[in-house]
């Protein structure tokens, strides 16, 4: 099949060259342009690099003060209907820090009160959790958001994050003139 003059390649006939940790003058060029790209943009998501791990096993849980339990026992029971889906696999961070961005704005004006987000688990990865860490990071910069906690295994389990999204100020509006109406007719 080959001539005399082909060896064939020991091993898999790839090297891994290590990444270097040195700060170059590029990597701080690229640093402030995609900082410069983030406040034109209006995205004020924290990048990659300052987002504290979580392991892929663990369960998200946030709610800020205010909410009240039995609201947040029932988005963490899976209980309110989910309105909106964002699947993050397949994305890298940056892409799916542009993509939660105008999911949370778009689920706002729109009406969306619970939403579910798929981030999968990323077991089995050298970095494991990437996209599931940044999620759980992220959401709590949004005042958007009141609360969010993993899915029920039926929505993804610890794979997915159920988000519970604040009324728009025409929402409140709308949900105070129903109260006032309602308030009048028992009268």
């Amino acid at each position: 099949m080959f001539g005399d003059d082909v060896e064939p390649l020991k091993g898999k006939g790839a090297a891994f060259v290590p990444k270097s940790a040195e700060v170059t003058p590029g990597v701080i060029a690229r640093r402030k342009a995609a900082q410069l790209e983030m406040q034109a943009d209006g995205n004020f998501l924290d990048p990659d690099s300052i987002i504290t791990q979580v392991a892929a096993l663990d369960p998200l849980e946030f709610s800020r003060p205010g909410v009240q339990h039995g609201v947040y026992k029932n988005l963490r029971m899976g209980k309110y209907e989910i309105q909106s889906r964002l699947d993050l696999h397949r994305h890298n961070v940056e892409q799916a820090r542009t993509a939660l961005w105008r999911f949370v704005d778009d689920c706002q004006k729109h009406g969306v009160r619970c939403a579910l987000i798929t981030h999968g688990k990323g077991e089995g990865r050298e970095r494991p959790a990437i996209l599931k860490s940044c999620v759980n990071h992220w959401l709590k910069q949004f005042d958007q958001v009141l609360a969010f906690h993993t899915a029920q295994k039926h929505h993804g389990g610890l794979g997915a994050t159920y988000v519970l999204v604040k009324k728009s100020s025409a929402a409140r509006q709308n949900t105070s003139e129903k109260l006032e109406q309602a308030r009048r007719t028992k009268r």
